[in-house]
């Protein structure tokens, strides 16, 4: 028997925790999933309360499925978290809540940001926090509610993030790591504290923010109740840990220099660790703590495995209802379609801003499109397009982060689409580079709980990770096909900034389009002729 540590990562769609033993093999894990409330356009929140309850029943589950006890060999003897960046959750006085949380998603405070750009020096801001001006940040999300929502806005007496609230809930206190503040916009990488001419803008003082602490901060003291609910011991500690994407670099072993990690879920990332802060004079990139001596500098995609969602609901039904009556998983059919297709797919491009952009564009308004579309295309060809989409618009990251570090060496994938060999495949020819997939899977949660170690001296460093990370697949470029990419990835590159005010126009139409219901139900004008 041997002691365990949990990792939780407090995800978008979900609450996920995996107990590790000591040396980082997976014992158990717990998934509890939660919805995403999108009743009006570009809205996109959760309820904390029940993200909450979602924390406790996915430790308390893993803990039950670890076969862990309070006190012997087998118990837990760290908990340490992972979180989604960018929410924001308005309390009262008396830490009532006043707002759901409103997550990264939520593209509401599209007009502000833009104004934040163009009317307050957004970039000033940018270099001084390392947070894109972009919807997507607190910054821009708290503007908005400031100025669209003044009734909440004036009786709010604190902002907080997810992570926040559940460690509030847990132990009464607000305390905010390096990571997560980091990514609101409003805190200053070189002076570790909130920004004060960010705050100034907003007209909030810092009181009205969580203490910023290092990720390594650890509490002990849960409530009697809450750890039997649990199964832990009153004292195990609980480490505060980072946000999501900075963990997965280090669950899959990316930091050291030159070493990138890309990941694909619903949304995207290409992230790489520095020694200190940096951010792009053009704006295209982030910057986030991890730790002292471990910047994380990237930009995130909002289009990733969403888009092969998509495709399997809206463009490949009867495709996908074969697959399930078969008992085959639909994904795996749509990929066995797509590799009937030679790369390029007989020259058609997919742009997949089906949910806008984030790096390196930082454009809410960008919508996706087929691009060269002709008739000896077929649905294959698309569903090809659709996946070496993402991939080239992960790759436009990429001369961002370059001009900023220097050429990167090693890729490291992970997320869902790792699993898919197609999509592997594609990534090493796209992007001319040995691409590897680790052996676990549970990047963020692995990371969380390495730094869980580091937080309470039980690891000299976060380098023990390279005893922890296997590796499952190795892919090299394939020329033939790289020569092929080559000729299509700067027809794809090009395009976004030759349709700028097309998109913008579209994306408008779009949102007022939303508004409006129709007058007569569809089934009732069919009826009618």
């Amino acid at each position: 028997m041997s002691n365990i540590m949990l990792g939780v990562d407090i995800g978008t769609t979900s609450t996920k925790t995996v107990a590790f033993t000591l040396e980082g093999q997976v014992l158990a894990q717990h998934v509890v999933e939660y919805p995403l409330l999108c009743s009006t356009p570009g809205m996109a929140e959760q309820d904390p309360q029940l993200i909450y309850r979602a924390v406790l029943t996915s430790i308390a589950e893993a803990v039950k499925a670890a076969n862990a006890t309070c006190t012997g060999a087998r118990r837990v003897v760290l908990v340490s978290f992972s979180a989604a960046m960018h929410s924001v959750i308005a309390l009262d006085g008396n830490n009532n809540l006043l707002t759901n949380s409103i997550t990264w998603a939520d593209n509401r405070a599209s007009e502000w940001s833009s104004r934040i750009r163009d009317e307050f020096n957004g970039n000033e801001i940018y270099r001084r926090t390392g947070t894109p001006i972009h919807p997507m940040s607190p910054l821009c999300k708290l503007m908005w509610l400031r100025h669209d929502q003044p009734d909440v806005f004036a009786r709010a007496a604190r902002f907080a993030g997810i992570k926040e609230y559940v460690f509030f809930r847990l132990f009464g206190s607000w305390q905010v790591d390096h990571s997560i503040a980091s990514a609101t916009g409003l805190f200053n990488l070189q002076e570790l504290n909130w920004d004060k001419d960010a705050l100034a803008l907003l007209g909030i003082s810092a009181a009205q923010l969580s203490e910023p602490v290092p990720a390594t901060h650890h509490m002990k003291g849960l409530d009697a109740a809450i750890a039997a609910q649990l199964g832990l011991n009153p004292d195990t500690p609980f480490v505060i840990g980072a946000n999501d994407g900075v963990l997965s670099n280090l669950g899959v072993n990316a930091i050291r220099p030159g070493q990138v990690a890309v990941t694909i879920g619903t949304s995207g990332a290409m992230r790489t660790v520095i020694d200190k802060p940096l951010t792009d004079p053009s704006g295209r990139t982030f910057c986030y703590a991890l730790i002292e001596g471990h910047w994380v500098v990237g930009g995130p995609v909002n289009n990733g495995g969403n888009i092969f969602r998509w495709v399997r609901d809206e463009l490949a039904t009867a495709e996908s209802a074969a697959a399930r009556c078969a008992g085959v998983d639909p994904y795996d059919a749509l990929t066995r379609i797509a590799e009937r297709v030679p790369p390029g797919a007989a020259g058609l491009l997919f742009h997949p801003f089906m949910a806008g952009e984030r790096a390196p564009l930082w454009n809410a308004d960008l919508r996706g499109s087929f691009f060269g579309l002709a008739l000896h295309h077929g649905k294959q060809h698309m569903i090809r397009a659709a996946l070496e989409g993402v991939i080239f618009n992960l790759y436009s990251i990429l001369p961002a982060i370059e001009d900023l570090i220097g050429p990167t060496k090693r890729m490291m994938a992970t997320g869902g689409f790792a699993r898919s060999a197609l999509w592997r495949q594609m990534m090493a020819d796209i992007f001319q580079r040995e691409v590897v997939v680790p052996e676990s899977v549970e990047s963020s949660c692995l990371g969380a709980a390495v730094l869980g170690l580091y937080a309470l001296d039980m690891a000299p460093s976060l380098d023990v990770i390279s005893d922890m990370v296997g590796s499952t697949n190795r892919h090299l470029p394939i020329a033939a096909n790289a020569a092929i990419y080559d000729r299509l990835r700067p027809i794809f590159m090009s395009l976004p900034g030759k349709l700028q005010q097309e998109y913008q126009a579209l994306s408008e139409f779009q949102r007022q389009s939303a508004l409006v219901q129709p007058s007569q139900p569809l089934q009732s004008l069919r009826s009618s002729h």
